[in-house]
């Protein structure tokens, strides 16, 4: 779209961010997984997404599979088409915080830039980064899909960790060492820091790790 067209305004609608707000009673934000293929952002992101439907908060998930299947079927995974990729899923992420609603995206989102393109369509505090660190050896022996296999045998080119490098964050705001912790355990390291945050209302006690 042509930035300088003149024929495109912004429409401003009678429900403001802040009633949406009020009516839900939960402060809005992005949880950005991201992490090596394997390291476990889908399997953690649902558990996270469980614990607070319980809680009666209101969520939606943006799975990396999930989402090629509709919105970004036609991207491939060429460097072009996987910034694109995280591009859209930013706008997307950026409309679901402006309804109010805790979102949380699982992408491997490999590249610092593309990161930091998605923080800055929010406020600061609404985009919380979610390091999930997984030892590139332990993400070969799950290799749920086969696709590392495939990548070391040069079936799949440009695949994160092996021949695309991934670009670990430096400051996340969750840093979670899967190898450390259940799955459960990674869920509840989540939900308390949104707790202590003041993003839902809780006790951070429910969910000692």
């Amino acid at each position: 779209m042509n930035q300088n067209d003149n024929n495109i305004v912004w429409h401003n609608q009678s429900i403001t961010k802040e009633k949406r707000l009020t009516l839900l009673n939960q402060k809005p934000c992005i949880l950005w997984f991201t992490g090596l293929s394997g390291s476990g952002k889908s399997t953690i992101a649902n558990a996270v997404e469980l614990e607070l439907f319980k809680r009666g908060r209101k969520t939606y998930l943006l799975d990396g599979d999930n989402v090629r299947h509709g919105l970004n079927k036609d991207l491939g995974f060429s460097e072009q088409d996987r910034i694109e990729n995280i591009r859209r899923i930013g706008e997307v992420a950026k409309l679901f915080v402006d309804s109010g609603l805790i979102v949380l995206t699982a992408f491997i989102s490999p590249f610092k830039s593309d990161r930091q393109i998605a923080r800055s369509l929010v406020k600061y505090d609404e985009f919380i980064e979610v390091f999930i660190d997984t030892p590139l050896e332990v993400c070969e022996q799950r290799d749920p899909k086969g696709l590392y296999k495939k990548a070391r045998d040069g079936a799949i080119k440009n695949f994160t960790g092996i021949s695309s490098p991934y670009e670990s964050p430096d400051e996340p705001q969750i840093h979670i060492n899967t190898d450390k912790h259940s799955i459960q355990e990674c869920a509840d390291i989540v939900v308390n820091y949104l707790i202590k945050f003041g993003y839902i209302q809780g006790n951070e006690n429910d969910y000692a790790i």
